[in-house]
């Protein structure tokens, strides 16, 4: 599985990393720009998310019907451009163009649904964990990274970095990461997006994954803006505070990721990260020192480093085989909303009122966002049997009449039937017994 799993979990921290390494300095960068305002700022910082909100889906049912690799590809030369246009910008549209256009390179759920499709079900949680942590890490990396690069050589450097990564991401893929099987699905209907949007459990899913980016996008539009112009920080001490946040936030991610997955703890480990988003919006917000603004900092990315490695497995745990590339897609989506929303309004907002206040309002909103999350129930505990079809040759059929089953699929490369199943209906003995 390790082989299976490290090249496209590299490609996707990779991804992350051109992403995020620009996120602590972008907003003080922007402002120095001509014809920048707040309220433009905030576009640039979330208006990469907007492209990814068009593009997540189309390219998550692309890669459904025609293949992956491909797919994701053209994801990833359309955000080396971006981040090239990024690079050479001298005034603020410019730049939003470049940003607009490295969005447009929305492969993150394809990436995911590949992994998923490459690994065993009962393999899947540890996979999807090992994925998460690898964007934990680019992701604390990229904190510390971002501010000395920045600060010392220069913003535009970062963007050509993050070109050069997207290109290494195309050479890893087409070399170190094996084709997908492929698999014909038990499901006689044609997927429809309303099957999707009307599941409870992906529906709480997505709205969490749309606060949850929000908040992040509003956390780095706030946090270098605050320190330079209310507290006198320089661009290249930024990483003072980045660093005990990145610390303390790695440190809580390898427990979280732990008990969501091998205790099927996924609803109390997300509440748990909405108390500290909570706790540090008000710390943040009420703060008279940078020494309490970096506490509130610090809890903050506790908070979303737990919730990180667990929210695409969880999303993907409430999808079936022949969905998951689209339910991923409408999640990520969701996220990236988030992300522009969040960048937009904290753009809007942020000179209008008081820090006070805005930590209020969105202490309130995630009062209500965690007794929803309450109301969703942790997956159950299922297991897969993975048979031999030169063994078992009774019309499988019989399997979609079951409703002890949960899923079946053929995996044709392999030339196996892989059936999904809760031990406490039904048995592995019992299910030969009925195919045999």
């Amino acid at each position: 599985m390790v082989k299976t799993i490290m090249p496209l979990s590299f490609i996707i921290a990779l991804r992350f990393f051109g992403l995020f390494i620009v996120l602590p300095v972008l907003s003080v960068y922007a402002l120095s720009l001509e014809g920048a305002n707040a309220t433009l700022v905030g576009i640039v910082i979330g208006g990469y998310a907007l492209t990814q909100v068009i593009f997540q889906t189309p390219f998550g049912i692309m890669s459904d019907k025609l293949g992956r690799k491909g797919t994701i590809i053209t994801g990833l030369l359309l955000f080396a451009i971006g981040s090239l246009i990024c690079a050479v910008a001298t005034d603020i549209f410019t730049l939003m163009l470049g940003r607009l256009l490295q969005g447009a390179g929305a492969i993150g759920a394809v990436v995911t649904a590949m992994l998923a499709d490459i690994v065993k079900e009962h393999e899947r949680p540890k996979a999807m964990a090992v994925m998460g942590m690898f964007i934990g890490v680019s992701f604390a990396l990229a904190m510390i990274a971002g501010p000395l690069v920045g600060g010392f050589i220069g913003v535009p450097v970062l963007f050509y970095l993050t070109m050069i990564l997207a290109l290494v991401s195309i050479y890893i893929l087409a070399k170190k990461v094996p084709n997908p099987p492929k698999i014909t699905h038990t499901y006689n209907e044609k997927l429809k997006l309303a099957d999707v949007l009307g599941n409870k459990n992906i529906n709480i899913m997505n709205l969490t994954n749309f606060l949850q980016k929000g908040l992040m996008t509003f956390a780095f539009l706030v946090i270098p803006i605050i320190l330079t112009r209310d507290y006198g920080w320089q661009l290249s001490e930024l990483w003072y505070v980045y660093l005990p946040a990145m610390i303390f936030g790695i440190l809580s991610m390898g427990p979280a990721a732990a008990i969501a997955e091998k205790r099927s703890k996924f609803r109390e480990i997300l509440a748990l990260g909405i108390l500290f988003f909570i706790i540090s919006y008000l710390v943040i917000g009420f703060s008279t020192s940078s020494t309490i603004f970096v506490i509130g900092v610090v809890l903050f990315f506790i908070g979303f480093n737990m919730h990180e490695p667990i929210m695409q497995s969880l999303a993907s745990k409430f999808a079936k085989v022949h969905q998951r590339g689209s339910v991923l897609g409408v999640f990520n989506s969701f996220g990236y909303m988030g992300t522009f929303v969040g960048g937009v309004l904290g753009g809007i907002y942020l000179d209008r009122i008081d820090l006070s206040t805005l930590g209020i309002v969105i202490a309130v909103v995630c009062v209500v966002w965690l007794v929803l999350i309450l109301t969703m129930p942790n997956p159950s505990k299922t297991k897969t049997v993975y048979l031999d079809l030169n063994e078992y040759k009774k019309d499988l059929n019989i399997l979609s009449n079951n409703d002890k089953i949960e899923e079946w699929y053929i995996n044709n490369s392999e030339n196996i039937v892989a059936i999904k199943f809760n031990e406490n209906n039904i048995s592995e003995d019992e299910i030969k017994a009925l195919i045999k």
